[in-house]
């Protein structure tokens, strides 16, 4: 397991999130990245410790990245699923990490970036990608990829500023169960959804 000083962010970490979001602010949807509080409610709401295969969309520079290692099981993996080729290389210098795998892809192809790896079924799926700038059919599309790679009892954590998610999280998984983070800027709510059986 990596020592905790080796996971802190890394000093240009801030400076390249906030860059990214100039690029291009409709992919990355914040001027900074999560606060400490926000990530650690995120890996309680999706049962970070307990779970063998975990994927993440659209890590950003990595400061999601960092809690879910350090709250994950020795022998999980972590697959981070990000767009942006810039954050991509911020991403790769946390390489040191075994249990971590750093993909440049999109969110609507998780099912095939699973199979790529030879990857089954994720018990968890997390996402910060910002639904409420993009197309619905664009989120459905990313909703309902999430939702076909699960297991029955998988759970998909979307963490947002506003609740466009909720609502076409709602359409493929039925009733999100809701949290609000206020340690955050912006304040931040947090929906988790759990793949019901047929």
């Amino acid at each position: 397991m990596p020592s905790l000083d080796r996971m802190r962010p890394q000093p240009d970490d801030r400076l390249a999130f906030f860059q990214g979001f100039l690029r291009k602010p409709m992919q990355v949807g914040s001027i900074i990245p999560s606060s400490r509080f926000l990530e650690r409610r995120i890996a309680r709401a999706a049962g970070i410790e307990r779970a063998h295969l975990v994927v993440e969309l659209g890590p950003g520079t990595g400061g999601t990245t960092r809690a879910l290692l350090r709250h994950m099981r020795p022998d999980a993996t972590l697959l981070a699923i990000e767009i942006d080729p810039h954050f991509v290389s911020v991403l790769r210098r946390l390489n040191h990490d075994p249990r971590l795998i750093v993909h440049e892809g999109s969110a609507t192809d998780v099912r095939q970036i699973l199979a790529k790896y030879e990857f089954g079924a994720p018990d968890v799926v997390l996402s910060g990608i910002p639904f409420s700038t993009m197309t619905r059919p664009l989120g459905r599309e990313i909703i309902r990829s999430v939702h076909d790679s699960l297991e029955p009892g998988g759970v998909f954590v979307a963490y947002q500023v506003r609740d466009r998610v909720k609502i076409l999280g709602s359409e493929v998984f039925g009733r999100a169960r809701t949290d609000m983070v206020l340690l955050n800027v912006p304040p931040m709510r947090v929906y988790r959804w759990e793949k019901q059986a047929r």
